[in-house]
C-alpha cells in the first residue's frame, strides 16, 4: 500500500514474525491473572471454560486464516468489513476492532503494576486503578513502546522475538514446577464439587478473564501488508498461535486449580488465595517455598504484559491506518513515512493509551469490556468470508476454512455468545462506546465535500443495528447481569437462533450491494501483492 508521497509499508515478516506477533498477542497479562478469576467464576470446572474458549476461538481463527492468506493488508480486521459492507458497515467493524486494540497496551502496563504492587506497594490504590507514581511508569512504558513503534515494523519484530521465547518458556516452567511440587488432586471436587457453579459458572468465566487471555490470534492479520509471504505464512502463524496458547493456558489453569493449599477450599472458590490476592501464581510460588519461581513471576510481570502493550500499540495503529486509508478518519492518519510506518496513528495510540490509564475500573472489570468488543469485530469475520466467498470466487485462496457454509454461521454465533456472557452491564457501555463512533464518523463525513463523501451502502449495512439491538435486548433480559427474565439454556438457544438468522441475512444483504466498488478495491490488494 504506497502513499502519495511513494512511501508504502515494507514486506518485512516472516513466518517466525508473524507467528510471535500473534503469540506474544495471546500470551500477556491473562496467563498471570486469568486462572484466578476462572477459578472464582467456576472452580475446578473452568478448565471447561478454556476448553470451550480454544474451540469457539480456533474456530474463529481459522476463518481469519482463509482471509488472511487470500487478502493480506494492513488492519486486515478493519479492512475485510469496509471490503464486504462498504463504508458505513466497514467503519463500524473498524471502530469495534480499534475500542479494545488501542485500549489493550494500557491494559497491560496496568496489569504488570497490578502485579508487581505486591512487592513494591505504592503503585496501585485499593480500588485496583494506578496511584500517581503507578501513572507515571505506565506512561513512561507507553513512551518507550512508541517509540520501537515509530523505528519501524523491523524493530517491532525484533524486539517482540526477544520477548516471546520467555513468555513461553515461564509459563511452561511454572506449571512443570507447581505441579511438580505440590499436586492436590481432592481438589477437583471440592469446595462444592467440580462445577460448584454449575454450568452458568462454566460459562460467566469466559468474559472473566478466559476469552481475553486467548484473544490476539488476528494480530497477524493486521500485519499482512507487512508479510513478505502471507499466502503461506499468515495461515500458519494465526493456527499455531491458537493451538500454543490454548494449550498453555489449559496447563495452568489446571496446575492453579492442583496446587491451591486445601484448606482454603474449605469455604469454596470465592476466594482461594484470600481476599484481595492479585498475583495468584506468584503467591503459590511462595507458599510453597518456591522463592526463585516468585522472582521469575514478578520479572514476566514486567515481560509478558509490556511485550504484549508493545504489539498492541503498533497493530491498533494499523487499524486507524486503514480506517484513514478508505476515508473513515482523518487522511492524516495513514500517511507513512519512509520507514513505511504510519505516524500519526502511532502516536494517536499513544494518546488514547495515555488517557485510558487514568483511573478507569480494573483489571477485571476491564477485561470483559475488551473482550466484548472484540468479540463483536470477530463476529464480522465470517459474514465476511462468506461473502467473498461468492463475490470473489476465483481468488487464491491458500488455506480454505472446511465446510465453511457450516463454520462460518456457526462461528458467528460463538461470537455472539461470549457476547451474551459478557453481560448486561459490560454491554450498555459497548454499545455507548459504538454510539460514540458514529458520531465521530459522522461528524469526520460532514466535514468532506459531498462529491468526495463515498456512498455509505447502508443495504449493505442495514443488518448491524437489528444485530446490535438485539444483543442488547438479550443481554438486558438474560442470566449475566440482566434482569434474568429469560431462562438459563433458553436464553443460549435463543441468542443462538438469532445469530443464525442475522447471519443470513447480512450475507444477503452484502452479496447484492456495492459489486463495483468491491471488484475495485479487490484489484487493488491484487496489485499490492503478493498473494500467490
Amino acid at each position: 500500500m504506497t502513499d502519495a508521497g511513494g512511501a508504502r509499508l515494507h514486506r518485512q515478516l516472516g513466518l517466525a514474525g508473524l507467528t510471535f506477533i500473534s503469540l506474544g498477542s495471546v500470551i500477556g497479562s491473562g496467563w498471570l491473572l486469568g486462572a484466578l478469576t476462572a477459578a472464582e467464576a467456576a472452580g475446578p470446572a473452568s478448565l471447561l471454560s478454556w476448553a470451550i474458549a480454544g474451540a469457539l476461538v480456533g474456530l474463529l481463527a481459522l476463518v481469519y486464516a482463509e482471509l488472511g492468506a487470500a487478502y493480506p493488508v494492513a488492519g486486515g480486521t478493519a479492512r475485510y468489513p469496509r471490503l464486504v459492507l462498504g463504508p458505513l458497515g466497514g467503519f463500524v467493524a473498524g471502530w469495534v476492532a480499534w475500542i479494545p486494540a488501542v485500549a489493550l497496551a494500557p491494559l497491560e502496563v496496568t496489569a504488570a503494576l497490578s502485579y508487581l504492587d505486591h512487592q513494591f506497594p505504592g503503585l496501585v490504590d485499593d480500588d485496583g486503578t494506578l496511584t500517581g507514581g503507578g501513572l507515571a511508569l505506565a506512561a513512561a512504558a507507553l513512551v518507550v513502546f512508541t517509540v520501537v513503534n515509530l523505528l519501524g515494523v523491523r524493530w517491532l519484530a525484533r524486539t517482540n522475538t526477544v520477548t516471546v521465547g520467555w513468555k513461553v518458556l515461564v509459563p511452561a516452567v511454572t506449571v512443570v514446577a507447581l505441579t511438580a511440587t505440590a499436586f492436590h488432586s481432592g481438589n477437583f471436587h471440592a469446595g462444592g464439587g467440580f462445577a460448584p457453579f454449575g454450568a452458568k459458572g462454566v460459562f460467566a468465566a469466559l468474559p472473566a478473564g478466559v476469552v481475553f487471555s486467548l484473544q490476539g490470534f488476528e494480530q497477524a492479520v493486521q500485519m499482512g501488508a507487512e508479510a513478505k509471504r502471507p499466502h503461506r505464512d499468515l495461515p500458519r502463524a494465526i493456527i499455531v498461535a491458537t493451538l500454543v496458547g490454548t494449550a498453555l493456558y489449559f496447563l495452568l489453569q489446571l496446575a492453579f486449580i492442583a496446587t491451591v493449599d486445601p484448606a482454603r477450599l474449605a469455604a469454596g472458590w470465592s476466594r482461594p488465595l484470600g481476599a484481595g490476592d492479585y498475583g495468584p501464581y506468584a503467591t503459590l510460588a511462595i507458599n510453597l517455598g518456591l522463592g526463585w519461581l516468585a522472582i521469575l513471576l514478578y520479572i514476566d510481570a514486567v515481560v509478558s504484559p509490556g511485550g504484549t502493550a508493545l504489539i498492541y500499540l503498533g497493530t491498533s495503529a494499523r487499524l486507524s491506518f486503514s480506517l484513514a486509508r478508505t476515508q473513515g478518519l482523518p487522511a492524516a492518519l495513514g500517511r507513512l513515512d519512509r520507514r513505511g510506518v504510519p505516524v500519526g496513528s502511532v502516536l494517536l495510540a499513544a494518546a488514547v493509551g495515555m488517557v485510558v490509564l487514568l483511573p478507569f475500573p480494573s483489571w477485571q472489570n476491564l477485561v470483559r469490556l475488551v473482550s466484548s468488543a472484540t468479540f463483536v469485530m470477530y463476529g464480522f469475520a465470517p459474514v465476511c468470508l462468506a461473502v467473498l466467498r461468492r463475490a470473489d470466487p476465483d481468488r487464491p485462496r491458500p488455506y480454505r476454512l472446511p465446510a465453511a457454509h457450516i463454520l462460518a454461521p456457526l462461528g458467528f454465533a460463538a461470537a455472539n455468545l461470549v457476547i451474551y456472557w459478557a453481560g448486561w452491564r459490560t454491554n450498555q457501555r459497548l454499545f455507548a462506546a459504538i454510539a460514540v463512533g458514529l458520531v465521530v464518523f459522522g461528524g469526520y463525513r460532514a466535514t468532506r465535500p459531498a462529491e468526495r463523501r463515498p456512498d455509505l451502502e447502508w443495504r449493505a449495512a442495514w443488518w448491524i443495528a437489528p444485530w446490535l439491538a438485539g444483543l442488547a435486548v438479550l443481554s438486558w433480559l438474560g442470566q449475566f447481569g440482566g434482569r434474568g427474565v429469560l431462562p438459563f439454556w433458553i436464553d443460549l438457544a435463543l441468542v443462538a437462533g438469532f445469530s443464525l438468522a442475522v447471519f443470513a441475512a447480512a450475507v444477503r444483504a452484502a452479496v447484492s450491494t456495492g459489486a463495483g466498488r468491491r471488484r475495485a478495491e479487490i484489484a487493488e490488494i491484487r496489485a499490492a501483492g503478493p498473494t500467490a
